[in-house]
């Protein structure tokens, strides 16, 4: 066969990319085994506790579950499992914004006083709050001070209340820098319930999971958990059960729950237009940081980062009582890595090494591609 041209090519509104002749049946089993020796090894001797999904040329790959969904019950882990997403949320959020965007319900550029109207902050607008350039002080932290009872949930309408009645001071004026803010995304979601007249949760259930055949995603709610035996228990490093708290009933920056299975079918969603456009999903994959010497970027709700090997991704992590979550997408090869833990315990240090072994580094020539594969076998 003569060389595979690496180029997309749009099919229904789906892009597709060609499999190139090395990727056959047996090639994409061996490289499975080779991953499910790594996460073995990491589970075993790491403590890693979780559930993995690998894709390459839109095939899955490899599939695994490793320890326990509730260390007290020790009920084992599935891929059926749901887990909260924590930060990786954030990319549910930004295409509900952009969904909105395209219906012309809101614009990029609007102020947030324009659905927030006693939002006590002006000059702020929806590209900032995506793009983490807002200003704002988080959330998390003036909740703690400015909230009376801990034991009472706080909801995005009551942190809008503390910031309307307490003003917290901002970091810094808008558009100055980009600061990682939990306060924009909750934000973006009270947006998109003004923008859309129905409850955020409501909005991503109609809107994303049901069309996407996403069964077993849903928001954080008390009814929602306690009915779902399938939810994975959050535990700390030491494997102590990690309870909800006031803050988990903030949607928005976090509040998601899902498995790798039903965020395999997001990411294959994303290849076509089910959701948006094309074009307009670009937008969350270009970079807008401004700052020099930046080892990464950010689009809407993902970062952008380039690899060892030259290849150009976006993905991200998240953390939050007791769960840790990672999704990374390649569009050259049409692959993502997607791991959810339910114990933070440090093993997530060992992305970078898993990320080597599935972009090896390429010393040029034309045979390189053909030798991924065989990479990865000589590195177990």
């Amino acid at each position: 066969m003569g060389e595979t041209k690496v180029a997309e090519v749009e099919e229904h509104g789906r892009l597709r990319i060609p499999v190139p002749a090395y990727f056959t049946p047996d090639s994409a089993r061996q490289l499975g085994r080779h991953l499910d020796s790594i996460f073995t090894h990491l589970h075993k001797r790491k403590g890693f506790n979780g559930t993995v999904l690998v894709t390459k040329y839109d095939q899955v790959v490899y599939t695994g579950a490793f320890g326990y969904a509730d260390f007290q019950r020790r009920d084992s882990l599935h891929t059926q499992t749901a887990f909260q997403l924590a930060s990786v949320s954030k990319q549910f959020t930004a295409m509900a914004v952009m969904m909105l965007q395209e219906q012309g319900k809101l614009q990029y550029d609007d102020s947030v006083q324009q659905y927030i109207p006693d939002f006590p902050y002006s000059g702020i607008t929806i590209r900032q709050l995506l793009t983490h350039r807002s200003g704002l002080s988080n959330y998390t932290y003036f909740s703690d001070e400015l909230w009376p009872d801990r034991k009472v949930p706080i909801t995005n309408d009551d942190v809008l209340g503390l910031m309307a009645t307490h003003q917290p001071p901002v970091y810094f004026q808008p558009d100055k820098r980009f600061d990682y803010s939990n306060t924009g995304y909750f934000l973006l979601a009270s947006i998109v319930e003004k923008a859309s007249g129905v409850p955020f949760a409501t909005f991503l259930q109609k809107r994303i999971f049901a069309p996407l055949q996403m069964t077993n995603t849903f928001t954080f709610s008390d009814s929602l958990v306690a009915q779902t035996d399938k939810v994975a228990t959050g535990h700390t490093g030491g494997r102590r059960k990690r309870w909800p708290d006031y803050l988990d009933y903030v949607l928005g920056d976090k509040g998601m729950y899902s498995t790798v299975e039903d965020l395999y079918k997001w990411d294959q969603a994303l290849y076509t237009e089910k959701l948006v456009k094309h074009e307009t999903l670009q937008k969350a994959f270009t970079g807008t940081r401004q700052e020099r010497k930046k080892d990464e970027d950010y689009g809407f709700g993902w970062r952008i980062k380039e690899l060892s090997n030259g290849d150009t991704v976006v993905y991200h992590g998240g953390l939050w009582h007791g769960y840790a979550t990672y999704l990374l997408r390649n569009p050259k090869d049409h692959s993502a890595l997607i791991i959810l833990s339910n114990v933070p315990n440090g093993s997530f240090r060992h992305l970078k090494e898993i990320e080597q072994f599935l972009y090896p580094e390429q010393s040029g020539g034309k045979e390189e591609e053909k030798q991924i594969i065989v990479a990865s076998a000589r590195k177990d």
